[in-house]
């Protein structure tokens, strides 16, 4: 007679038996797995046992995830477990696997954290087994997703050393190495976690992670760690030290031109992070010491003739950045930075081109050396006076008039004063007074008052020529214009009385009257600066008179 034979399906009650008689068997089977479980837990003894349990319950969760998570929550599985974990280390590396299976479902992460297996999982990262630290890693990762309570826990355990000497020891284990970096990222979000990764060699490791990966997924995920990390200033500084931008650059090379998705993608997260790497934080100074504004040159000398703005955007936004610091602006113009920037001025884009000029007046900002010898350059003189008359791109004209009047404020020189003249740029600057925007006014007009006080003589012509007692009259005029706006046209105005001509237009626009009424003004500055104006036509009009024949 033959055993286990399953009954013909002679009617529909009978078909309806023959289909679930797997999934009955199969819970039997489950049920048997794990009392055995139950009983052999903690028996050294009965290994083969244990692991032909273990297995059988994998095979059932594999089959049947929901069904099985009934059954486990009420079988004591958990507890026994925990008990082949800590006391039976020839099974254990099974039971981390079956809990990694279990973790899978929400409702049974629960019950893994109520009988607190997280803690009893977190030694066996010190495990030297591959397999041990793989299970445990997904089991552990699993059950915390998203618990930041027991994240913050994971951390005070120290795990990240854990997952620091699992990167250095295994880094060419993929599936290791990658449960790895999912911890590293669901952690690195904590003030904690950044905290201790600071103390450890991360940004070297990442670093080369980056560098072999090739799988987009890969890329991504070391990345998005990476986005979280530079957050933390010393591990900015770490990534930088270890050429993190280098790497990123060499991906973004690797990826340009690509049509895509995944690549495009990758490309945006890298120029991202690339510029997160370099702005706004207070380690500026040790990054220039460190170099970095020449491997960004570097970088951008790669990039200026291939078209790949969002590279060039974020090396062009932190050199502007580190150009502030005085100390900065010292090196990086000891070190030729500003000759490098100029030779880039050749690219043709305009957000490159904005850059590029705003990178040089923060250099040349309180640097009077620095502004005498570029205020002389002539082929920059002759591009900066191009792009001022480029008015379809208003940003690159308004910077490049800025850089301009930068050259000349700082610079205080009679040469550069000459040399802007001769390259038609001073007309530009006069146009840059009634500005819409208020800084550019005030940029505009100290610039031509230096300038005036300098040589008005070489100027004259044309102030004249460019209505420049008119627009200052206006100004002075226009309720509108701002206190700071007319008192630095008043000072700009006290040195065009010195030309004889300049001060025939100023008296026949009769700005007696406007400097008259200034004179009762409500800000105290432009009140005492349109007395002093006054004054001072006056007394030329007055000794102008006296010395006519």
């Amino acid at each position: 007679m033959e055993q286990n034979r399953c009954p013909p399906a002679s009617s529909d009650c009978d078909m309806a038996y023959l289909e679930n008689y797997p999934s009955i068997e199969s819970e039997k089977s489950l049920k048997k797995h794990l009392e055995c479980l139950k009983l052999c837990g903690d028996e050294t003894e009965a290994h083969n046992q244990i692991l032909e349990s273990l297995d059988g319950v994998l095979l059932a969760l594999a089959e049947d995830m929901h069904r099985c998570s009934s059954l486990l929550g009420d079988s004591g599985i958990f507890p026994a477990l925990a008990r082949i974990l800590e006391r039976n280390p020839r099974s254990a590396v099974k039971a981390a696997q079956v809990l990694a299976e279990i973790a899978k479902n929400e409702e049974m992460k629960k019950l893994c954290i109520e009988a607190d297996l997280v803690l009893i999982l977190v030694p066996q990262l010190k495990s030297t087994d591959e397999e041990m630290l793989l299970h445990t890693g997904r089991a552990i990762g699993r059950i915390c997703y998203e618990k930041r309570d027991l994240q913050e826990e994971l951390v005070k355990l120290g795990v990240i050393t854990s997952l620091v000497r699992i990167l250095t020891e295994y880094p060419e284990n993929e599936a290791l190495t990658r449960v790895d970096l999912l911890a590293l990222c669901n952690l690195a979000d904590l003030d904690s976690a950044k905290e201790a990764l600071s103390k450890t060699n991360i940004a070297e490791l990442l670093v080369k992670q980056l560098r072999r990966a090739e799988k987009h997924e890969r890329l991504e995920l070391i990345i998005e760690v990476l986005q979280a990390l530079v957050q933390n200033d010393a591990l900015k500084m770490q990534l930088v030290e270890t050429g993190v931008h280098e790497a990123l650059s060499e991906i973004l090379l690797r990826l340009q031109g690509s049509l895509r998705a995944e690549d495009t993608l990758i490309v945006k997260a890298a120029s991202d992070l690339i510029v997160s790497l370099l702005l706004g934080d207070g380690n500026c100074i040790r990054m220039v010491q460190l170099g970095i504004v020449h491997q960004l040159l570097d970088l951008l000398e790669k990039h200026m003739d291939n078209g790949d703005v969002s590279i060039q955007h974020a090396a062009l936004s932190a050199l502007r950045n580190f150009a502030i610091p005085v100390a900065n602006k010292i090196q990086m113009l000891e070190e030729g930075v500003a000759e490098r920037i100029k030779m880039l001025l050749r690219s043709e884009m305009p957000p490159v081109q904005f850059k590029l000029l705003g990178t040089l007046r923060m250099l040349t900002d309180g640097q009077a050396e620095a502004a005498e010898i570029l205020g002389q350059d002539t082929t920059l003189l002759n591009r900066l006076v191009q792009w001022c008359n480029s008015k379809d791109q208003a940003s690159v004209c308004g910077e490049a008039n800025r850089l301009l009047a930068s050259l000349l404020s700082h610079s205080r020189s009679q040469e550069v004063v000459k040399a802007i003249q001769q390259a038609q740029g001073v007309k530009h600057l006069v146009s840059m007074t009634t500005s819409e925007y208020v800084i550019m006014q005030n940029e505009a007009l100290i610039a031509l008052a230096i300038a005036s006080a300098i040589n008005l003589e070489v100027l004259e012509d044309s102030f004249k020529e460019t209505k420049l007692v008119q627009n200052l009259h206006k100004l002075l005029q226009d309720e509108r214009t701002g206190p700071e706006v007319k008192y630095n046209s008043m000072s700009l105005l006290c040195n065009l009385l010195n030309s004889g001509d300049l001060r025939q237009e100023i008296e026949d626009d009769n700005f007696k009257e406007t400097l008259e009424t200034l004179c009762s003004y409500s800000n105290a500055c432009v009140v005492n600066q349109a007395v002093i104006t006054l004054q001072i036509l006056k007394d030329k009009s007055q000794n102008t008179r006296l010395s006519s024949p």
